[in-house]
């Protein structure tokens, strides 16, 4: 319907902003740590925007990057995730840390966000993390971190030490030596973390 909106902010609102172009207040909801919040009252911005249309309502969600916006719509394609949970869990994280996450199948990140449970969790990482990997270079990253066995074995180790699986593999991502064994590699990502 509307892909963006160019106005000004005229007020904060709980969860979100009103934005006036050309005499309309438009509401919009955007995530908790956008930099939108930022700008002061009568600040010129462009929103980037997604209308959901409702039998009883009518709701803008708005994103200052098309980036944020896509990302947005595709959390919404999974089953159980609604427009809600998908804000919730862009205002949990910077994007970049929720692709990682995805396509790390890291479920402990993402539920870290308000109402996202596991299973919700899993859900998302297994519908979406091959569309994400087309995005960038994340599953090529991923798999050079898993082909080789001892750094496979490093892993579930930081993961037993407490770290999440995508801190894990990118302390690990940049190390390229197939003779390591488990614990060298171990030792080499604590440096890194």
């Amino acid at each position: 319907m509307f892909h963006y909106i160019k106005g000004n902010v005229t007020m904060k609102i709980e969860g979100g902003v009103v934005i006036e172009s050309n005499g309309i207040g438009y509401e919009v909801f955007v995530p908790d740590n956008s930099a939108i919040y930022l700008t002061d009252r009568d600040s010129a911005v462009l929103i980037y925007t997604a209308v959901l249309v409702r039998e009883d309502d009518i709701s803008i969600y708005g994103f200052n990057e098309e980036e944020s916006l896509k990302l947005f719509r595709m959390l919404m394609t999974v089953n159980g995730v609604g427009a809600k949970a998908a804000m919730a869990i862009l205002s949990s994280m910077p994007v970049s840390e929720i692709k990682k996450a995805i396509v790390f199948e890291d479920t402990a990140t993402l539920t870290r966000a308000n109402g996202v449970g596991k299973k919700i969790a899993q859900r998302i990482t297994l519908e979406l993390k091959d569309k994400l990997g087309a995005v960038g270079d994340l599953s090529e990253a991923a798999e050079k971190v898993c082909s080789d066995s001892g750094k496979t074995e490093a892993i579930n180790g930081l993961i037993s030490l407490g770290y999440n699986r995508s801190e894990a593999m990118s302390a690990l991502a940049g190390i390229n030596d197939e003779k390591l064994t488990a614990e060298e590699y171990i030792k080499m990502a604590l440096r890194r973390i």
